[in-house]
């Protein structure tokens, strides 16, 4: 009984030890059980944030065959679903970063008492304790810490957020958004990015190499970067594949065959300058940023997103926005422009550039214009406004005077932008390295023609193809929308279209003579010429569009007046300012090309204009439609009026100026019906070439980046030499393209035509052939307007 008392009464130094070892036992799960409480006390994630985790997706623009064209991101990241992984990523993920994954619910206990062993051992092979869902969670919810303490608290809440996630989702779930969200580097966040950026593949095609090689990176994507340390990349890609062999996702053949493959990377930049469309994706990111910023008429927005209770963001929201862009026809429009600026017009201008003094401006630039030109490019470069802003705010207090300011552009300006230094140039062959001065690189630039090219279907108005210019990484500037030029010829068919309205009959005959307008005040009278010079006999108004004679354009001008010719451009979309003056006839207003596509459309659609469409609707992330488009459509011209235009067109392209497409050319040889305009404006600054086909209606501009340069020989300027063959490489790519199946069907004529188009031909006086003459006008072709008398003129 003694005994039982003693060992059950201790003696107070016994008792002492015993509760320093109890106390030693319960105090790290009295410190668990605390900082478990402290994590439930604190703001952890909602239930409602649990089902909608806040993370920056990229906005995808898809083209109307269902291909990505490009992204808007913050963030280059799209999510996936489970079912668009690749077996062996999943295998991967789970035998590198957390084995016994579909067994446990968001915490490993073996493998927490495994990381335990390892610090009292100081054994650091022992690996991690984190799950794959506690590694969500910590990309989910948490900020770095600032301390060891505060990453001690994190994680914590990691443990109580993954076993919340392994509540609310399902492992494939959990396995999804683990590689959707993790940062893969090269501006890859997500697996989709991932796959794209290093294999140039989709989630779903990843091979086993592939597979073991992104998720090798999670374990630190910085340093096995495999652009920057492929050996030590294909080293972690290994271990990966040892892990997938020990836990029976490989057998030891596929493993050590997997093993001796090379990395075998289809590395592919991300930025907004590459990939498909990149002008038009840029005037895009424009017109939606709109959209989604439109206010109701109580000051609301309109589309308004319910998780922030802002504007839908282009560039975390993870928006969908289906485009009317074919991307199969952007392709061979790119081709196109590739093809004949690359491989004919600039060869061309270069050899005409040698004759010229002050190269690359016409050598009927004066001095003192050629200056302010390049004092203007000056002024807009990136060099000086960033050399401006540092020295304007360098001075005492931050700020310089005005007179330091002025002194600075004068004097030290004009220093920075003659002193040579290393730079990369653009060429066709691929950007060069080269040494020359900032202003002579101006120069290069400037000698570079440019274009704009874009393709819309005139039924429905959507844009199928677009291309702003040569290379949008050193040209942004673009030519479809953003860019107005002078149209030449191409305005003559809203002229007879007018005509033909009013009731001039096709077959009438014209004199090709001389005609003169009386101008106001003491200007002198207007007498547009054929660039020719050559004139006499008669003409039928439909040979006069074909061969795009001046004096038939004149004659019909002033027969019906360009207050009528005005009224019916504006119907067709036009909303240029255009002077009510007879120069209109022969195409003086400067139009962008897409506002000249979309009206030319009309008359493939019946007369009924169509504004163009580029969207056709826009989704959330959870593909809920947000916006769909309307079609904005008008009646701008009859059916028969249409028709007989189009009639009319056609002649341009089966022997008039347009004739070429129907040569034995590269570009050539197309035997569908085409009705269409070519274009050459003053001095050759501008070639243009319009084609309408029933279902597809297509136009190019080219030109220099000023008005100044241009070819000096209108064999070369003209619309039926630098435009039109663009527009023949991408039809014919067009046409045979089975897949798109374009119709070479004939225009439909109405039921009830009453204008016969039978003309009786007519033989002109001199002598006109395929070339183009007698569509381009002097420099004399132009009046000006009288002073203060604009808004008279203004219709």
């Amino acid at each position: 009984m003694n005994k039982l008392r003693e060992i059950l009464t201790p003696e107070p130094k016994h008792r002492r030890k015993l509760k320093i070892l109890w106390i030693a036992f319960a105090t790290p799960f009295a410190f668990i059980l605390i900082m478990l409480l402290g994590a439930l006390l604190s703001d952890l994630p909602s239930l409602e944030e649990l089902e909608n985790p806040k993370s920056n997706q990229a906005t995808e623009i898809i083209s109307s065959d269902g291909q990505v064209l490009g992204q808007y991101f913050k963030e280059n990241r799209v999510n996936v679903d489970y079912k668009e992984l690749s077996p062996h990523l999943v295998n991967a993920l789970v035998a590198t970063e957390d084995e016994r994954f579909y067994e446990h619910s968001g915490i490993d206990i073996k493998a927490l008492f495994r990381v335990v062993k390892g610090v009292v051992t100081a054994n650091s092979s022992q690996g991690g304790g984190s799950t794959i869902s506690q590694q969500l969670a910590k990309m989910l919810f948490t900020e770095k810490p600032e301390s060891a303490w505060a990453r001690v608290k994190q994680k914590f809440r990691e443990w109580i957020i993954s076993v919340r996630l392994e509540r609310r989702y399902t492992k494939e779930e959990i396995v999804a958004m683990y590689l959707n969200r993790y940062d893969f580097v090269n501006h890859a966040v997500g697996i989709k990015s991932a796959a794209y950026v290093y294999f140039n593949t989709t989630p779903d095609k990843l091979t086993l190499e592939q597979s073991a090689m992104l998720i090798g990176m999670a374990k630190n994507a910085s340093y096995y970067n495999p652009n920057k340390r492929p050996a030590e990349s294909k080293v972690r890609r290994n271990v990966v594949l040892a892990q997938m062999r020990k836990n029976n996702f490989l057998t030891e053949e596929e493993c050590t065959a997997a093993q001796e493959k090379p990395l075998n990377l289809d590395f592919h930049v991300v930025d907004h300058n590459e990939g498909a469309a990149p002008y038009f994706r840029e005037v895009l990111r424009t017109d939606v940023q709109e959209l989604l910023s439109e206010k109701d008429g109580i000051g609301n927005y309109k589309y308004l997103n319910p998780e922030t209770n802002q504007p839908y963001n282009i560039y975390k929201d993870g928006l969908k926005i289906y485009t009317t862009i074919d991307s199969r026809m952007q392709g061979y429009a790119e081709y196109a422009v590739e093809e004949h600026m690359a491989g004919f017009n600039q060869p061309e201008f270069v050899k005409d550039l040698k004759n010229k003094k002050n190269a690359p401006f016409d050598f009927r630039v004066t001095t003192e214009e050629i200056e302010k030109i390049m004092n203007i490019a000056v002024y807009r470069s990136d060099r000086y406004i960033q050399a401006l802003d540092e020295f304007t705010n360098g001075g005492e207090g931050g700020k310089r005077s005005k007179e330091e300011i002025e002194r600075f552009r004068k004097v030290e300006i004009p220093k920075i932008f003659s002193k040579k230094v290393k730079m990369k140039v653009f060429t066709y062959a691929g950007d060069r390295d080269t040494v020359m001065s900032p202003m002579d690189s101006i120069r290069y630039y400037k000698s570079f023609l440019q274009t704009g090219f874009v393709a819309m279907e005139p039924k429905t108005g959507y844009v199928k193809a677009w291309v702003g210019g040569i290379n949008y990484k050193h040209f942004k500037y673009d030519h479809v929308k953003q860019g107005s030029n002078q149209v030449g010829s191409t305005f003559k068919p809203f002229v007879y279209a007018t005509a033909i309205r009013e009731g001039l009959n096709p077959c009438e005959q014209v004199p090709n003579q001389i005609v003169c307008f009386d101008m106001p005040g003491d200007q002198p009278m207007y007498c547009p010429k054929n660039s020719d010079g050559k004139y006499g006999g008669v003409v039928t108004v439909k040979q006069g569009l074909a061969r795009s004679l001046n004096t038939v354009t004149a004659y019909i001008m002033k027969r019906y007046g360009p207050e009528a010719v005005i009224t019916l451009a504006k119907d067709l979309g036009i909303t240029a300012k255009m002077k009510a003056v007879p120069s209109l006839a022969l195409g003086v207003a400067d139009i962008n090309l897409m506002e000249m596509v979309a009206a030319n459309a009309a008359f493939a659609n019946k007369g009924v204009y169509i504004k163009p469409v580029v969207v056709t609707r826009i989704e959330d992330k959870n593909g809920k439609v947000i916006y769909s488009n309307v079609p904005v459509t008008k009646e701008a011209l009859d059916e028969q009026t249409a028709y007989v235009t189009l009639d009319l067109m056609k002649g341009v392209c089966n022997y008039g100026t347009g004739a070429r497409i129907r040569y034995d050319r590269p570009y050539g040889r197309i035997t569908a019906p085409v009705a269409g305009k070519t274009g050459t404006t003053q001095s050759n600054s501008d070639g243009w070439f319009i084609g309408i086909t029933p279902d597809l209606v297509a136009g190019c501009w080219v030109g220099g980046e000023d008005r100044a340069i241009r070819f000096s020989r209108t064999q070369l300027g003209q619309g039926a030499s630098s435009a039109l063959p663009i527009w023949g490489y991408f039809m014919n790519k067009v046409y045979a393209d089975k897949t798109i199946n374009l119709s070479k069907a004939d225009f439909q004529r109405p039921a009830h035509l009453t204008i016969d188009l039978n003309c009786a031909e007519v033989i002109l006086q001199g002598e006109y052939d395929e070339a183009g003459q007698g569509e381009s006008f002097d420099d004399t072709q132009i009046p000006a307007l009288p002073k203060g008398d604009d808004d008279e003129f203004d219709k």
